[in-house]
C-alpha cells in the first residue's frame, strides 16, 4: 500500500499537479524568466563593453555576443527545459480521462503488479520481469488501463510458503528487510509531499490565488521590460 501511495504521488498526482500548474501559470512564468534572462544578459553586455572602453580596446560586438552565449548557456538550457515542461503538460492534458470506476480498477491492478513485480519487494526478479514492471509503471503513469490489464493477466499471485524452520528463519530476515523498506518509504512520502508540485496544491485550488500570481508575474515582466529598454539605450550610447 505504501508503494502504491508513493507511486500514486509521483506518477499520477504530481504529474497532474504539474500539468495544471503549467497550463495555468507556465506561459507567464516562462515570459518572466525569459525577460529576466534578457535583463541579465544586457547588464553583462554593458560590463563587457565598459571593460573594453576602459582598456581602450576595440569593441567587437560579435565577439562579445559569443562570450555572452557561453556565459548564459545555463540560462538558455533552463528556458528550453521550461518549454519541455509546457509541452509535457499539453500532451498530458490530451490523455483520456478515466472514470472513477476505471481509476479504482487501475489502482487495483497496479497494486497487484507491485506486489509481484516491484524490485524492492522482490529482489530475485529476472531482467524480463523487471522490464515488465517498468512497462506497468509507464502504463500507470499514463492511465493506460488496457496495458495494466494485459500485464496483470500474465501474473499469478505468489505461492504460499511452507512453515518449515528454514522458511521461518528466511521470513524473519525478510520481515526485517521489509520493515526498513517501510520506514524508508514513509520518509520518502513525507519528502515528496513537502516539495513542488505539492507545495502549490493549495494555490491551484483557488482561482483568486492563481489570478493574483498571474498579476504579480505580469507586473514583474513590465518591470523587466523597462529595464531592457533602459539597458539597450545605455548600450547604444556607449557605442556612439
Amino acid at each position: 500500500m505504501l508503494m502504491l501511495e508513493r507511486d500514486s504521488l509521483v506518477f499520477v498526482e504530481a504529474k497532474n499537479l504539474e500539468m495544471r500548474y503549467m497550463l495555468e501559470l507556465g506561459a507567464v512564468e516562462y515570459r518572466a524568466y525569459e525577460a529576466q534572462c534578457t535583463v541579465l544578459r544586457l547588464k553583462r553586455k554593458i560590463e563587457l563593453i565598459q571593460t573594453r572602453k576602459n582598456r581602450q580596446e576595440k569593441i567587437v560586438l560579435p565577439e562579445i555576443d559569443r562570450i555572452l552565449d557561453q556565459e548564459f548557456m545555463e540560462y538558455q538550457k533552463a528556458l528550453n527545459e521550461k518549454i519541455d515542461e509546457m509541452n509535457a503538460a499539453i500532451e498530458r492534458s490530451r490523455l483520456p480521462v478515466l472514470s472513477q470506476e476505471e481509476s479504482r480498477e487501475l489502482k487495483k491492478l497496479y497494486r497487484k503488479i507491485v506486489k509481484i513485480l516491484h524490485p524492492d519487494l522482490n529482489p530475485d526478479l529476472t531482467e524480463a520481469q523487471k522490464e515488465l514492471f517498468y512497462h506497468a509503471v509507464a502504463a500507470y503513469e499514463n492511465g493506460d488501463l488496457q496495458t495494466l490489464q494485459v500485464i496483470s493477466e500474465m501474473l499469478s499471485d505468489p505461492e504460499d510458503l511452507d512453515c518449515s524452520e528454514t522458511t521461518m528463519v528466511r521470513l524473519a530476515h525478510e520481515k526485517e528487510r521489509l520493515r526498513k523498506l517501510l520506514n524508508a518509504l514513509l520518509e520518502e512520502i513525507g519528502q515528496i509531499k513537502s516539495q513542488f508540485p505539492f507545495t502549490v496544491k493549495e494555490l491551484l485550488q483557488s482561482p483568486e490565488k492563481i489570478a493574483a500570481r498571474k498579476a504579480e508575474l505580469n507586473e514583474l515582466i513590465e518591470q523587466y521590460r523597462v529595464m531592457i529598454s533602459m539597458y539597450k539605450a545605455k548600450i547604444n550610447e556607449m557605442l556612439r
